[in-house]
């Protein structure tokens, strides 16, 4: 089985999740938030290098704490704004250089193929991945937003890197779950 860590950046709040994955069977182990300390205060008001390094350091803690094998983040997607484009790129950008550091390969999907393979369609909301996610890894409690994005990112790459063309999501699709 292999160990993989899904990444949703962000410049204020940059969700990870881990799972542990032979490509059929999803094994959770841990997810979370890195909150810079633009979390806490007005986010213009702290410096883009502060919130970049809060990543990076909350990054290089989850990769030591777990070994992953393979990492997984979401490709940009078109942004509400310039700026806002611009500051996902720079966390992505931090993401992936945490990742090259470690020595571990990264593997970017678009964010509706990450939708296809957790719920079983691209144009699902945010509330229907969260729902698949916690179905596909038995998570009973509750999941930050941002949290369950980056396991819904570990699980897509973990279904396309044996080159799986059936989604999970396709498993709960015969009645034994609803999508809300």
């Amino acid at each position: 089985m292999t160990l993989i860590l899904g990444i949703d950046p962000g410049s204020v709040v940059t969700g990870f999740g881990v799972i542990r994955s032979d490509g059929t069977r999803h094994e959770y182990l841990e997810s979370g938030c890195i909150r810079t300390v633009a979390s806490n205060e007005k986010s213009r008001d702290v410096p883009m290098d502060r919130r970049l390094h809060d990543i990076y350091q909350g990054l290089s803690q989850v990769i030591e704490t777990w070994s992953p094998e393979e990492v997984a983040i979401e490709q940009i997607f078109m942004a509400r704004s310039a700026d806002s484009a611009l500051k996902l790129g720079h966390a992505r950008g931090v993401a992936m250089v945490t990742a090259a550091n470690s020595g571990v390969p990264l593997f970017e999907y678009e964010a509706r193929k990450i939708k296809q393979a957790t719920v079983g369609t691209g144009a699902a909301a945010k509330h229907q991945v969260e729902h698949m996610v916690k179905l596909i890894l038995g998570i009973s409690g509750d999941l930050q937003s941002d949290a369950a994005d980056a396991l819904a990112i570990a699980v897509c790459h973990a279904n396309s890197r044996l080159g799986l063309q059936r989604t999970t999501a396709s498993r709960f699709s015969r009645g034994r779950a609803q999508i809300p």
